[in-house]
């Protein structure tokens, strides 16, 4: 397992990780290609941490990346299961935090096993609800409606933005 940085306190603002990569889709076909370049190329123990307001696209992006990965089940929300795990290329954990009530949570459910875990990729939604969650192999993609279907992806992490 990677060596994940716990540190109580400390907001997503404060990462000293410069954004490496602006990206914007101008459809929902291309939010799903997106992914799907993501998934198809994404090295195991890697985790990806979404920023988003509401229907900002999280879920649409992890639909790409899961079918990149080759699952040919359909990618939901876990907004209520909190945690759906698919099997292709990957093991691939899908994680949505919004329900949490944070670190401790998301620990109670075991969840900590899923980062860094060997052959597989866990995506967490509604990272800003783990603020403790680092790591060297943690990604992150903040996502920001424009105007109609179009979305401004901004990508932070060397491993991530040498993908695309």
């Amino acid at each position: 397992m990677q060596n994940y940085i716990l540190q109580s306190y400390r907001s997503l603002d404060a990462c000293t990780r410069a954004i490496l990569k602006k990206i914007i889709t101008k459809t929902r076909e291309e939010t799903l290609q997106l992914g799907l370049t993501i998934g198809q190329r994404v090295p195991d123990r890697n985790v990806i941490a979404l920023r988003g307001d509401l229907g900002a696209g999280k879920t649409t992006l992890c639909k790409g990346i899961g079918k990149g990965l080759g699952i040919e089940e359909e990618i939901t929300s876990p907004t209520y299961t909190i945690v759906a795990e698919y099997q292709g290329r990957l093991t691939f954990y899908h994680i949505d935090a919004y329900r949490l009530g944070g670190f401790s949570d998301f620990q109670a459910i075991g969840a900590l096993e899923f980062l860094g875990a060997p052959n597989s990729l866990c995506v967490i939604e509604w990272i800003e609800r783990l603020p403790e969650i680092e790591s060297e192999c943690t990604a992150f993609i903040t996502i920001k409606m424009l105007t109609d279907d179009s979305r401004e992806f901004w990508i932070e992490g060397n491993w991530l933005e040498d993908l695309l």
